[in-house]
């Protein structure tokens, strides 16, 4: 296998940014410190994010590790969820999500993207409409790349990569994300028509093309603000997101 080359400056900034702590097991590779504005009871509070990974090999030869995570989806080792909402099965009008997991944006509320927002969205248009679901794909943080490098393609961000270029320069495709087995659980779920919550034509050609009856797709932005205005633009110019009422001037 041809072994991903990577450029003197994509190493330079995140050999700046990564810090071995030795163990008793090997290693805990650390990342960080990143900026990540929080919204947090209606006020931004900028924190500074780290993440860690374990790992066996003990060295300080970062690029060797960076190398080893381009060829390695450490989101695989999570696991999905369906959060189901009424009479999902059987119903003949259900709204559905396929939501890829965001650790910083789901969890802690960070506004470098939307996806937070997206999620508790969601789930509101579900509640609201009496009846649906949302597929929380845990193998599909950072477009499919991981945590781990998810925090270094930040660090990347932050000095001057849009988020295609930043996934790129660590050796990632843009958007590795697979819907194979959420529409899988979708069929064995429901047999129905659905509509789908998106902005991604990529998910809605992906329940199309299984065969899965798709009667109508409903759009979802906000949440638009300094912090991800240039990710969102990114979502529609270089990953092909319908715009609609995005980012609107």
């Amino acid at each position: 296998m041809t072994q991903t080359k990577f450029d003197s400056k994509t190493i330079s900034i995140l050999e700046d940014k990564i810090q071995l702590i030795k163990t008793e097991k090997g290693a805990i590779y650390l990342v960080g410190p990143i900026q990540l504005p929080v919204n947090l009871y209606d006020e931004t509070v900028v924190f500074q994010w780290y993440c860690w990974l374990n790992c066996d090999e003990v060295t300080e030869n970062f690029e060797s590790i960076i190398h080893k995570l381009s060829s390695i989806n450490l989101a695989e080792f999570q696991q999905s969820s369906v959060l189901a909402y009424g009479d999902f099965a059987y119903s003949e009008d259900a709204i559905i999500r396929m939501h890829s997991i965001c650790h910083t944006g789901d969890i802690f509320g960070s506004k470098r993207c939307d996806c937070g927002y997206q999620l508790k969205q969601s789930m509101k248009k579900v509640v609201e409409h009496g009846n649906g679901a949302i597929f929380y794909l845990a193998n599909h943080e950072g477009r499919g790349i991981g945590l781990f490098s998810k925090a270094m393609a930040y660090i990347l961000q932050e000095n001057g990569y849009d988020t295609v270029e930043a996934n790129q320069a660590l050796g990632f495709v843009d958007d590795s994300r697979n819907y194979n087995d959420a529409i899988h659980v979708l069929k064995a779920l429901r047999s129905k028509p659905v509509t789908l919550i998106t902005n991604n034509p990529k998910k809605l050609e992906a329940l199309k093309k299984s065969g899965l009856p798709v009667s109508g797709r409903e759009p979802l932005w906000g949440d638009v603000s300094e912090y991800n205005e240039k990710y969102l633009e990114t979502k529609i110019n270089r990953s092909g997101h319908m715009r609609e009422e995005c980012c609107n001037d």
